[in-house]
Formats: C-alpha cells, sequence, structure tokens
C-alpha cells in the first residue's frame, strides 16, 4: 500500500490550501487517515485524522481553520486550510490504516506518505 500526497504550495498567510492524499494497492479496506505536519527540525505533529464513520479529530492549533474529508470510493483523504498562518508551515504527510489482501487472507498495513510541503508567508 502507497500513498501520495499533492497540494502544497506557497501561500500569504490568510490564504488557503486544499491537500489531497491517494492510497493506492491491494486494498481492502482503509479503518482511518489523518495528515500530521512536520516544520523543520521537529517531529511530525498529527493535525486531523478521520475514521470510521466519517468521526473526525483536529489538533487544538487548527480547530475551526482545517477541514478532513475522506472519499471512500477513491481511497482519498483531503486536508481544507484556510486562514493559514506562518507556523502552519512544514511537510504535510498523510498515513493510512487498514487491511490489506495477503495472498488468501487479510493483513494489516499503517503507511505513511512521502508528504507535500507547505509555506506560509507572513
Amino acid at each position: 500500500v502507497q500513498l501520495q500526497a499533492s497540494g502544497g504550495g506557497l501561500v500569504q498567510a490568510g490564504g488557503s490550501l486544499r491537500l489531497s492524499c491517494a492510497a493506492s494497492g491491494n486494498i481492502f479496506s482503509i479503518s482511518s487517515m489523518g495528515w500530521c505536519r512536520q516544520a523543520p527540525g521537529k517531529q511530525c505533529d498529527v493535525v486531523a485524522s478521520t475514521g470510521r464513520g466519517g468521526s473526525t479529530d483536529y489538533a487544538d492549533s487548527v480547530k475551526g481553520r482545517f477541514a478532513i474529508s475522506k472519499d471512500s470510493a477513491k481511497n482519498m483523504v483531503y486536508l481544507q486550510m484556510n486562514s493559514l498562518k506562518p507556523e502552519d508551515t512544514g511537510v504535510y504527510h498523510c498515513d493510512a490504516k487498514g487491511e490489506y489482501h495477503d495472498g488468501p487472507g487479510l493483513a494489516d498495513f499503517h503507511v505513511w506518505g512521502q508528504g507535500t510541503l507547505v509555506t506560509v508567508s507572513s
């Protein structure tokens, strides 16, 4: 299973960006997908996630500004980012958990994508 993130770029403070992440491979089902943000020299901090039934969770720093959504039919997750701030700058990685076809059976997976760079200028 692989993830490919896209949609990053350079934007002024107050602007918006929409990130996309596509999962591919021999996927049976995806139970959750999410995004984390990695600032230079720091660990990747979770900013948003979505699970079964459409449940969502957000870091306090992005509540009210970011919205995560999922297209289960396409195995894709999106992150709509509004009112961007310079502190939102970083590489945004998506992750996915689920099950994939492994021979005659199923196996669990948890994978991370390479990420897409978001730069917010002041």
